[in-house]
C-alpha cells in the first residue's frame, strides 16, 4: 500500500455519490476483489484502471485515483476512447485538463470536495510548479481551464457532465 495512506479510499465512501457521478459520464464503476490486480490499471497496486467505460478499483483504491482516470476517459477523443485498454495516453495539455476537471469533480462527492482533493493529491505525489495542488488549481492552471472549457467539459467553472466528442 502507498505510503500516503490518510487519503480518502473507496471503502470509506459511504453513499453512492461516485457511482451516480461516474454514470453521468457514461462510465461504471467495476469493484475488484482485495486480493485481485487491478485490471486495466496502468500504476498497479490500488491505483484504479480503465478499460473502455469501466473503472476497475478496489476497496482500497484512493477516490482521487478513481476520478483522475475517470477523466482521462471525459477528456480523451473518441477515436481514443473507442480503443481504452489501460493506458490513456495524452498529451500534457490533456493531463493538466484532467487534474483540474478531478478537482473540479470531487464537489459533486459530498465526503471528498475539492480541499480534501488537494491535500490527497499533495499527499499521493502529484507534482505541480507552484509546490502544491491548491496553488497550482487558484494560480497556475488557466491552460487546462480554457482546455477544458474549449472542450465544453467545463461551462464557465461548473462541469458540463459530458464527453469530450471532438
Amino acid at each position: 500500500m502507498n505510503e500516503a495512506s490518510g487519503v480518502l479510499r473507496l471503502q470509506q465512501l459511504t453513499d453512492d455519490a461516485l457511482p451516480r457521478l461516474l454514470k453521468r459520464y457514461g462510465l461504471q464503476l467495476q469493484p475488484t476483489a482485495h486480493d485481485e490486480e487491478i485490471p486495466g490499471s496502468f500504476w498497479g497496486d490500488e491505483e484504479a484502471g480503465l478499460i473502455d467505460n469501466r473503472v476497475y478499483a478496489r476497496a482500497d483504491t484512493p477516490v482521487h485515483s478513481i476520478l483522475h482516470e475517470s477523466c482521462h476517459y471525459i477528456c480523451m477523443d473518441e477515436q481514443r476512447r473507442s480503443a481504452l485498454h489501460t493506458d490513456a495516453a495524452g498529451d500534457y495539455d490533456e493531463e493538466n485538463a484532467v487534474c483540474y476537471l478531478q478537482i473540479v469533480l470531487a464537489d459533486d462527492i459530498p465526503q471528498l470536495g475539492r480541499q480534501r482533493m488537494f491535500k490527497d493529491m499533495d499527499a499521493w505525489g502529484y507534482s505541480f510548479r507552484l509546490g502544491s495542488a491548491q496553488a497550482w488549481f487558484e494560480q497556475d492552471a488557466e491552460d487546462a481551464r480554457q482546455w477544458l472549457q474549449t472542450h465544453g467539459l467545463l461551462i464557465g467553472q461548473k462541469p458540463g457532465y459530458r464527453l469530450r466528442t471532438d
